[in-house]
């Protein structure tokens, strides 16, 4: 088992009370498309990041490093306070008449399905693989603030909170996956399967969000918002290279250091002034 370890950021737990109530139904651009995409991502979120929580619980009685079953302690917070907040964000849209319920429903029948069927090491491998999707995308916003120009402020300030965190402990789940289990096979199959799932759930989220929106048959909507994602600027297109980088037999989440660029954030969003507990 690889127990390489790199340079990682601090892990700071942040106490956020994030308030909904004047932001508009379609948020992001004043477009449906990229509203409800990031809709259905954040339905996802609560009962995914309690998941993420116990995959890794499961293992930190075992953890041999001291400094890794710290940075464990500080992830457990940090995506318990994530789940908080999408709460609040998905209360949000259920008061614009927007049903996110319906899909934290499915994604917690999956999860429960995974839970039962799966080894603890195969759901830590699932971890680590949609740790390495929430990473990238994390990192490919906080370095395009284009990408926010035309959001919601409280939202952005949402998004790019989350997206501090996600990289602040990326290498977390890895970490204690290489040192418990270390199976490149599993590893790598999950993301596998992972990518599968993840890809086409997410795009039945937002057309079914979209069709209940009566959003749905709009081509010139669905054109601007698939340039926006897939152009040749396009959020997603971007993070491909990244994503294949997690199939090397070497790879490290902390191999895209990022520390220079949380910095940047922490300092312009003020973001230690929320901190309550910090390890590592």
């Amino acid at each position: 088992m690889s127990k390489t370890r790199y340079a990682s950021s601090g892990i700071t737990v942040r106490h956020m009370d994030f308030d909904f109530s004047r932001v508009p139904r379609y948020w992001a651009d004043n477009s449906p498309f990229l509203t409800h995409m990031l809709n259905a991502l954040s339905a996802t979120f609560p009962v995914g990041e309690r998941f993420f929580v116990e995959s890794v619980r499961h293992y930190r009685d075992r953890i041999g490093t001291p400094e890794l079953k710290q940075q464990v302690s500080a992830f457990i917070g940090q995506e318990a306070m994530h789940a908080k907040e999408h709460d609040s964000y998905n209360h949000y849209a259920r008061a614009h008449g927007i049903d996110l319920e319906s899909i934290e429903n499915e994604v917690g029948e999956r999860i429960e399905f995974m839970k039962k069927n799966l080894s603890p090491a195969r759901q830590l491998a699932v971890t680590c693989a949609l740790e390495h999707f929430t990473a990238i995308m994390a990192e490919g916003f906080l370095t395009n603030p284009e990408m926010f120009e035309s959001m919601d402020p409280a939202m952005v300030k949402l998004w790019l909170w989350h997206a501090v965190e996600e990289n602040e402990h990326k290498g977390v789940a890895f970490d204690v996956y290489q040192e418990q289990v270390g199976d490149y096979w599993i590893r790598v199959r999950a993301m596998a399967m992972t990518t599968l799932m993840f890809t086409v759930n997410q795009a039945r989220f937002q057309t079914r969000l979209l069709r209940e929106d009566g959003e749905l048959f709009k081509p010139a909507q669905w054109l601007k918002g698939m340039n926006k994602l897939w152009g040749r600027k396009g959020w997603f297109r971007q993070m491909i290279p990244a994503y294949f980088e997690y199939y090397r037999r070497d790879f490290h989440p902390w191999q895209s250091d990022t520390r220079e660029l949380l910095e940047h954030w922490k300092h312009e969003l003020k973001l230690d002034e929320q901190a309550v507990k910090k390890a590592a």
